[in-house]
Formats: C-alpha cells, structure tokens, sequence
C-alpha cells in the first residue's frame, strides 16, 4: 500500500449493484497536492494522488464517473527499490479516510465476503516505468486507520522495466482467466504479488478467487478482515499518460465493527515493491 498506499468507485452499491463506472478524465479536479485526495459518487469512492516515495511532482486528473489519468509526473526512482508514488481509487478505509457504502472492513470467513466483485480498465501510454496494480488490504483487526499488518495483496496487470514485487517468485497459477506468476515477501506484513505473465488491460474478478490461492498457501487467514479496494499504478520512470478508465465494485453488504483499532506505534516504512530480493521496504506510518 501507499500513503495513502504501503510497498507495495462512484456507484450504486447495495445488494450487487454496480458501484462505479467512468467515463474519459474530466478537466476537474486536478490533483497536485502529494498526498491530496477527493471523494467522488457520493463518497462512494475515494481517489488520491499518494506521492509516498518520492519528492517528484505528479499530478492526477479525476473523472468524477470514476477513474482517472496520471496528467504528469517527474518521477526518476532506482528501479531496484521502492515506487515513486501509488494514485489510486478505492472503496473501503485508507488511514482513517473512508467510502461509503463498501461493507468494509469485513472479515473473509464472512459468506458476504464471497460476493465481492471488482473490475477496472487501463490504458497505458508508450513509455515509462511502472505496474498497473490492485492493491487489496487485509488486518487481522477490523481496522479503519493506520498501517494494516496482515496481508497486502498485489494484482499486476502490467509492468514495464525492470521492475518486480517484494519478495521472490513461489509458483505460477492460473486464476480469473489468467496466468500469473505468485511472488511472496514479508516486510512487517505478507506481500503476496500475482503478476500477469502477459500484459493485460482488463480484470472482472471475485476478490475471494486471489484471497482463497493466498490463504491455501497460509499467506493469509481466514479470520482477517479486508480493509479496502484499491486499483492504481505505481510509477517508478515517469508515469504521465498512465490512465484508469473505469473502476468498479459491488457488494452484497455484510460488514461488521468498523471502529477504528490503535494503529501500532513501531512500524516504519515506505512501499511494497521492489526489485531486489535482498531488499526489505515498505510504506511509512504515512502510508498505507
């Protein structure tokens, strides 16, 4: 997630409806400030700009329908260390900033937790180092703010450089119509990474389909709660161009406490992925 993710949806929501649907990047808002953030839908939906990894500028321009589009960045990190920044969009709770209507937190043994569904659609621009990534926050807690320490769960659609999660490579699997290479880390939390093996632009998927191959592999447990839904891009070279179309979610409901635990007060950090193995990084009490 970042800050506002650690490293590493405008919508009808209630009972299976579709939480968000966009449309190309509208003009406003634009968003400069490093960890700036605005509710669209309703508060459906929350996007932010995180800038967690790095002092370069970057700018985000939101589609109120529910995406939006990396309008420039200056970003120049080593490729073997953490991202720049992770924009994204999410529903659920990051460090105390909340959506409306997700049913998060919710713990996975929850049979609701079955029904949870996310989409999104990307488009990529001809240069540039980056990853095109769900970012899925689990807490062995119901926890609304602070850093989760359960597991983080990456979904790469695309990366481009010489780039790679935490961790190292375990297994290949094939899941929502996919192949993808299972990476796993831990840097105060499990880091389980499924990166496509070819370059993808669309995912529909059940959020339990990644979850269940996490927790078969006793990466993850049952009894965690799912804290938020994130779906954005982490930008190491540049990033400008870099655009979310449309992102989605739906829900039958079924959350549970969402009183904010105390976040602990020892962990330190500032990303989630990198590309050495040997290096051990993640996001800052900032971040999430």
């Amino acid at each position: 997630m970042k800050r506002l993710k650690g490293i590493g949806l405008a919508v009808v929501l209630l009972l299976g409806t579709v939480v968000g649907v966009a449309t190309p990047a509208n003009a406003a808002p634009v968003i400069c400030e490093t960890f700036g953030s605005t509710s669209i839908q309703s508060g459906r939906f929350i996007v932010m700009n995180n800038v967690w990894g790095a002092s370069t500028p970057q700018c985000i321009d939101v589609n109120q329908a529910g995406g939006f589009t990396i309008q420039s960045a200056g970003h120049n990190n080593a490729t073997n260390g953490a991202p720049a920044a992770y924009p994204a969009i999410y529903a659920g709770c990051h460090y105390g900033n909340c959506s409306t209507g997700s049913s998060l937190p919710m713990q996975a043994n929850n049979a609701a937790f079955n029904n949870i569904r996310s989409s999104v659609s990307y488009t990529y621009p001809s240069s540039g180092t980056y990853n095109a990534s769900y970012d899925l926050w689990f807490d062995p807690t119901p926890r609304t703010n602070g850093q989760n320490t359960g597991a983080e769960v990456m979904i790469w659609l695309n990366r481009q450089g010489p780039i790679q999660p935490s961790g190292s490579q375990v297994a290949t699997v094939t899941l929502a119509g996919a192949t993808w290479q299972v990476w796993f880390g831990n840097i105060g939390w499990n880091v389980i990474s499924y990166v496509r093996t070819t370059t993808g632009t669309t995912l529909d998927f059940n959020i339990n389909t990644f979850y269940t191959d996490a927790v078969n592999r006793g990466y993850a447990q049952r009894n965690w709660y799912l804290t938020s839904v994130q779906a954005g891009f982490e930008p190491w070279v540049g990033g400008a161009g870099l655009t979310l179309n449309n992102f989605t979610y739906t829900t039958t409901g079924g959350g549970g406490d969402t009183s904010p635990p105390t976040a602990p007060g020892s962990l330190t950090a500032s990303g989630t992925t990198a590309n050495s193995t040997n290096l051990s990084w993640s996001p800052s009490s900032d971040n999430t």
